[in-house]
């Protein structure tokens, strides 16, 4: 009676603890349909509904279906213009087509609809979103390259007449002030690290291409310390606008934020291309070394003026009281 009772108490308690596994945890079981949609979004980083903006001049779409195309059959094509928004409406794959597998639907309206290969589509759109827009503009290596040589040769012709003038200028006649170094050290960690991630996490950045973010803590490590980055370079760039001209007169502090806007536009130009050859590296750090020199050597005020407090980098004459300094 008793081995019998156990049984039933054992049968029982198996019966109410018992709960089948499910693969997720609420127990959504997913569809082959919606496991292939996730797989997708996973390398391609982008799925249905999702906004792009048309970049280049047009884009031809293919009003039937694909598959048509892939046979050989005539097919009819409408086009949507540069600055036009589409959705992406479904995606298909075509394992016989040798082109190009993935075909894409996007509509701009429900007159406007199509389909097109993915590597044709994402050559002429982009993410409808200005931080998107803004990635695609920096990092086009070979306008990076071009841009490089002007800016390149027109801040070293700026540069050039500012130390004619005899004018104050970052890393070699610098107005006592560290904020301007710092900056130009930011830029060119940041182009560094811009570059890195480029070269050594080209998936990451690529996602964060399609869902970019402002927001450093919602990131992974080394995009939060790209962004960090960046919002640091926005604070140090208004302290320094407000040292420069509190430093000096309008005219010449006008002057200065044009020699080191040169300074920096090369910071990061240089930066940015040299590291995707591995020559960044060891080249930041000398440059690290060099700006640093400078503005404790050179620039860093040594002096207080005994009047009136000014900072000044040798005795003699204040330059804001007149006070002489022996």
């Amino acid at each position: 009676m008793m081995a019998l009772s156990f049984v039933i108490y054992h049968l029982a308690f198996s019966s109410a603890c018992y709960r089948a596994d499910s693969p997720t945890p609420d127990g959504w079981i997913p569809t082959e349909e919606q496991m292939d949609s996730i797989s997708f979004y996973t390398t391609h980083h982008y799925s249905q509904n999702f906004n792009f903006i048309v970049v280049s001049d047009s884009l031809s779409l293919i009003v039937q279906d694909p598959a048509e195309a892939v046979g050989g059959l005539p097919v009819d094509t409408i086009a949507v213009q540069k600055s036009d928004r589409i959705v992406v409406a479904d995606i298909v794959m075509l394992r016989t087509d040798t082109v190009d597998s993935v075909w894409v639907q996007v509509a701009r309206d429900e007159e406007t609809i199509g389909w097109a290969h993915e590597s044709y589509l994402l050559n002429g759109v982009a993410p409808d979103n200005l931080v998107s827009r803004f990635i695609d503009f920096f990092s086009n290596t070979h306008l990076l390259i071009m841009l490089g040589v002007v800016v390149v040769g027109l801040a070293l012709f700026i540069v050039q007449r500012l130390y004619r003038r005899h004018s104050p200028i970052v890393h070699f006649r610098d107005i006592g002030s560290f904020y301007p170094t710092l900056l130009a050290l930011l830029i060119s960690v940041a182009a560094v690290v811009y570059s890195s991630i480029q070269l050594l996490s080209p998936e990451s950045w690529r996602h964060y291409y399609y869902h970019p973010s402002l927001n450093p803590l919602a990131l992974p490590l080394h995009l939060a310390i790209f962004l960090g980055l960046v919002w640091i370079i926005i604070i140090v760039g208004l302290a320094t606008l407000s040292d420069v001209y509190r430093k000096l007169s309008t005219g010449q502090a006008i002057l200065y934020l044009i020699g080191l806007a040169a300074v920096c536009s090369v910071d990061y130009v240089v930066f940015s291309v040299l590291t995707l050859y591995y020559v960044g590296y060891p080249l930041l750090l000398v440059y690290m070394v060099f700006a640093l020199w400078r503005y404790f050597r050179y620039s860093r005020p040594r002096y207080l003026c005994g009047n009136c407090g000014q900072p000044l980098r040798s005795k003699g004459i204040c330059p804001n009281c007149g006070a002489d300094n022996i």
